[in-house]
């Protein structure tokens, strides 16, 4: 979990597993302090993605919009960002690897799109630019 603590927001944030096997990513976004978003990544050995075109992400909203993000090395500065919009819903996700824009810090950068060829951190991001609760279920994140 990282939220906008580490700016002095005060948004809040956990992750656990439900009795279904189902990440929990759930919390409250706060803009008090500047603040403004919570997220979660996860990071694991470097992963050859060459083969793969696209990822595909079971998951459950509550009719907000997300960003999933991936970046090729843990070490690299900025993210590539995909922005999607729940429903309420079960929805599967699927997501042109070529779609993942650069971004830093809520800005678009002036740098090619997405790819590369190895993967080493996935995440999700909620910032909305207001004061909400939230919660999103995942099921499952695949290579395609």
């Amino acid at each position: 979990i990282v939220n906008d603590v580490v700016m002095g927001g005060k948004s809040t944030s956990t992750i656990s597993i439900n009795s279904e096997g189902n990440a929990v990513f759930k919390g409250e976004v706060s803009l008090e302090n500047n603040g403004g978003f919570s997220s979660l990544r996860h990071r694991f050995d470097k992963l050859d993605i060459s083969k793969f075109k696209t990822i595909k992400i079971r998951l459950k909203g509550d009719g907000k919009k997300y960003q999933f993000r991936i970046k090729p090395s843990m070490f690299q500065q900025y993210s590539y960002v995909y922005q999607f919009q729940t429903n309420g819903d079960w929805q599967t996700i699927e997501i042109n690897l070529a779609d993942f824009t650069p971004t830093f810090r809520g800005r678009t950068l002036n740098l090619p799109n997405f790819s590369e060829t190895e993967l080493e951190e996935i995440g999700f991001l909620i910032g909305n630019k207001q004061n909400e609760y939230f919660k999103l279920l995942i099921a499952k994140i695949m290579l395609k």
